[in-house]
Parts: structure tokens; sequence; C-alpha cells
């Protein structure tokens, strides 16, 4: 059966075949003219070292990297573009054996999507012949990468912002691409974050979408005469208002006069409440106005009040504002109090808890430090610094071979932190009796799983004296089925993206503070088994060159 008929195509269409380096194709011909392209080979994509300085990372992009599996396939002119620009010494034989690839003879385990992980362990494992999974190692790691990065920085400005806040996702116009915006929005999402700005996004994923208006709206309007249709009918449809600006300008007059507000403001300018009641016109029903065009104390709250009042006055409710420059901590704090004074001035029920938004340049930092101040906000429009995860530019993937046809491989370094784990594994996450994650654990394939209650050694991979015993009260196995190609296993089916989302936020609720926290976390232990140890030193003896001393 061709199981590429029931999964769809990856998100981006530029993926392709060719979406990878050119030494794969150098590397799949002499392989090939090695006769060697069929070889059965197993490959691990993990990363060595938790981004943002954290000791956690939320994986993510394992449905794009099985859509592409499910899609693989080279078209005649993708074939005929590699015949340019490999050496003309390359024989037809291999181009024809191009034509005929596709993913049916690779098999694809991974760790669930929406997971916590941590360095080491590999977060998938491709097993096929070893010409075609190196033809998927770079779009493996390119699509896990960028989505697993971004992902867990939206994970951490959640966790710093708290559940209550309502966090959306602005940063479409700074992201690296067309691409890059759309990857954003949908693992931004399963991060955390409530909503986007980016419509593509929404219509793809299904996410909710939010937005106001610029500056540029606010200050395309230079007075109230430019309103020319002033009615607005009731929300309730019994009647009519047949000039919203007089009845907006009647509250504003009202504002000033009040004995409570007396002092906070004299003239608005005129040109914004113009813009507002325009807006308010248009959406009645999720009037939300951006207050910082020209001064936020003097013109912009003020000036979206009356325009509320005027909306509850015809049985409307207005949504709330944004601010988007100065002193946030500050001016969420006054704006709420003018709220709340406005309430019991005018008995308009739940006046006072207006939304208000926060947005401009906000960083984990930003939200620690107003966290800190205290402030009034409920949702941040966070973009620049979540979509390009301008703290740390990469998460540093690699895809390493680990197996050929049955021969556990490793690659050496004099750098400890890059010498690969051997042979094909299975992987556990053992549970301690708070119910909290211990430890994760790799044993060789053939290993008899960790057991509940039985007493386990775990062990350092590359450190002697560092190792614990540890008695599971819980053992999940991590590794899942998601591409069993021709095998006839059972395949793994692909979540939604809700259900990754939910995925995330269950996992990052269930870890131990210690490990989550932004200032010294204590790093989560990754170990392996006694056995899995041993054959590890054992082949890394014997792979090792022995010096020699003159």
């Amino acid at each position: 059966m061709d199981q590429s008929l029931d999964v769809e195509r990856p998100t981006n269409p530029m993926l392709s075949p060719l979406l990878t380096d050119l030494y794969q194709f150098t590397m799949a011909y002499a392989y090939w003219k090695a006769g060697k392209h069929l070889d059965r080979a197993v490959f691990d994509l993990f990363f060595r070292k938790n981004p943002f300085g954290g000791e956690y990372t939320v994986f993510a992009g394992l449905e794009e990297c099985i859509r592409f599996a499910a899609n693989f396939k080279f078209r005649e002119e993708e074939v005929d573009f590699l015949r340019t620009v490999l050496p003309t010494t390359c024989e037809e034989g291999f181009f024809d054996y191009l034509r005929g690839v596709d993913c049916l003879d690779i098999e694809i385990y991974a760790i669930p999507e929406g997971s916590v992980v941590f360095p080491k362990i590999p977060l998938i494992r491709v097993e096929g012949p070893v010409a075609l999974v190196q033809l998927l190692e770079t779009p493996f790691v390119n699509l896990v990468n960028y989505a697993s990065l971004v992902t867990t920085n939206a994970a951490r400005h959640r966790r710093i912002a708290g559940n209550s806040k309502l966090l959306l996702e602005f940063g479409l116009r700074r992201a690296q691409g067309p691409d890059g915006g759309i990857s954003a929005s949908k693992y931004c999402y399963i991060g955390g974050f409530d909503a986007t700005s980016n419509v593509d996004a929404g219509r793809r994923f299904g996410i909710p979408l939010r937005g106001t208006h610029s500056h540029a709206f606010v200050s395309s309007f230079m007075g109230l005469d430019e309103i020319v249709d002033r009615a607005l009918p009731r929300y309730d449809g019994t009647g009519n208002c047949e000039d919203f600006v007089s009845l907006t300008q009647h509250w504003l007059s009202k504002l000033k006069a009040a004995d409570s507000l007396r002092g906070s403001f004299s003239d608005t300018n005129t040109s914004e409440i113009a813009a507002f009641i325009s807006y308010a016109l248009a959406f009645p029903t999720n009037f939300q106005a951006l207050v910082d065009t020209y001064d936020v104390m003097r013109s912009g709250v003020p000036n979206f009040c009356a325009v509320a009042l005027a909306l509850h006055d015809l049985g409307y409710k207005a949504h709330g504002i944004r601010l988007d420059s100065g002193d946030l901590a500050y001016l969420s704090t006054w704006a709420r109090k003018f709220f709340c004074l406005i309430e019991k001035e005018f008995s308009v029920p739940d006046f006072g808890k207006m939304i208000i938004t926060a947005s401009n340049n906000i960083n984990e930092e930003t939200l620690d430090a107003l966290t800190k101040q205290g402030h009034q906000v409920d949702a941040f429009g966070i973009g620049t610094h979540l979509v390009t995860c301008f703290a740390q530019p990469a998460l540093g993937c690699v895809f390493k071979l680990v197996e050929i046809n049955g021969q556990p491989r490793m690659k050496l370094s004099e750098d400890v932190s890059k010498v690969s784990i051997p042979c094909k594994k299975q992987c556990y996450r053992l549970y301690g009796r708070e119910g909290y994650p211990l430890v994760d654990i790799m044993t060789g394939e053939k290993e008899l799983p960790p057991k509940e209650g039985e007493r386990l050694l775990c062990r350092h991979p590359f450190s002697e004296s560092k190792r614990a015993y540890v008695v599971p009260q819980e053992v999940e196995e991590l590794y899942k089925c998601y591409w069993p190609g021709a095998s006839g296993k059972e395949r793994e089916p692909l979540p939604t993206l809700a259900s990754i989302r939910q995925r995330c936020i269950k996992q990052l609720a269930g870890m131990r503070p210690d490990h989550m926290r932004g200032l010294n976390p204590t790093p989560y232990k990754v170990s392996v088994s006694a056995e899995l140890y041993q054959f590890i030193h054992f082949l890394w003896l014997n792979e090792a060159p022995v010096g020699e001393l003159q």
C-alpha cells in the first residue's frame, strides 16, 4: 500500500528532495557506485544543549518530517537538474535509481511532537537504505531545528507571563521570510500562545486571530468632518443612533466634567477621536484602540473611553486598548485606575475590567521586569524577540549514523559532548513518587525495558562517577512508529495541532519546577543503562586509534 496517499503534503511547497545539501547527493552517488546504497542504516536526530540558557526543550516539527517522507519522490525535472550539477563522470544508472526512490523502505520512530525533551536523547530515529536516509538528513534537521527552537521560546515566554495572561504572536513582519512567519505562528501556538496576527496561519492551522489597527490608521484622520456615515444601530436592533459622533462628543464632555476625573486631561486630539469613532462604527462589537499615537494619558485613553461609553449606551461592549510604547507598567496601572473611576462614576458594569494589551519589543526580560514592577496588562503582543529567537539563533540539531547493517557505529571527538551514542536504542522516561520525571534513560534495543518498582542503575554516558539507582514509579516508553513504510507495522496517527499544543502544555506543567526556572535551573538527568554504558566504552576503546610516543 502506498502510504503517501493518506498523508498531506508538507506545509511549505518549497520542500522537495532537492532542498538538501549537495554533499548528500555526492555521498548517495558514492554509496551507489560502491554498491552500498541499500545497506540498512540507523540514524539518530538529536541536539546537544538546551537553548536560551535553560534546561529543557520542546520538540516540534515532526509532522512536517513525516509529510516530507510520505511525499518524497523525484520529479523528472529535478533529476535533470542534478545531472547538470553533479560531475559528468556520474553514471546514468544513478539517475535511474533516483527516479525510483521513495520512502516505503524507511521506518521513522520518534518522541511525540509537543514533548519536553533533553540533550542526547534522539528525537527521531530513521531506519532504511543508507543513501536514502542521508538524503533525508538536511530537510529533517531543517524542519526540526527552528520548529523546536521557537516552540521552546514561546513556552519560556508563557512561563514568565503566567497562565492568566493572553499571549499574542505578532511576529510576521519581523520573521525570516514567509516560511519563517508561517512556521513561527504554528509553533508559537504549540508553545502556549493564544492567538496570532498572521491571517494565513489562521487559515492553514485554525489558530485564533487577533489584531487592532496601526498608528497610521489614527494619524490618517484629520477631523470629525471626515466621518460621513454617522449612524449606528443599537446592539439589540431596537433602534438607531443617527449621530454616533455627537453621542461620543457628549460623553467626552461628561468625562471632562466628572469630579473624580477632574484634572486628568483637558483637550484631547480631535483627529484621534475621529479615528476611534470611525473604527467603532466599522467594528462596534469588537472595538479596540491603539492609544499611544499622540499621548496615552492626555488623549488616547480619554478618547477611547468616550467612544466605549457611547457604544455602551447602544448596548455594545468595547474590547479594550493597546499600549505600544512608554512605561508599560505605569501606563497600564494608570489606565486601569482610570477605567475603574469611570465604572464607579457612571455606574457602567465591568468597565474597570477593560482588556489592556501591551506590545513594543517585548521579550522574556521585559515580562519578568513587568511582573516585578507590578502592572495591569491582560495580554501581550510579542513579535521580534519571539519569532526570530533573538536570544539564540539555532538549536543545533544533528543527524548521526549509529548503526549500519546491524553493526553499531560511533562518532568520536576530542570534545566529549560531540561523541555520539551508538546502536539502535530504546528510550524511556522514569517517574518518581511525586509524579515528576526523574531521568530519561537510553537502552540497547534488545535490552529488557525498565519496570515499575524495580531498582535500575542509571549511568551518565561518558562520566564514570556519575551514576544513581532509580526505582521508577512509572515508566514511559518515548518512541512511537510514525512511519513504518512498507514494513506492515502499526503506524501512530499524526495528532491534530490542538492535541500537540495540549501535550506541550501538559508536559511543561508536569515537570519539576527547579528544572524549568529561568535562573540557575537544575539540569535534568539523561542516562544510559549499565549494559549500554559498558558497550559505549568498549566500542570507544576499539575505534579510537592508539598513539605511540617516540
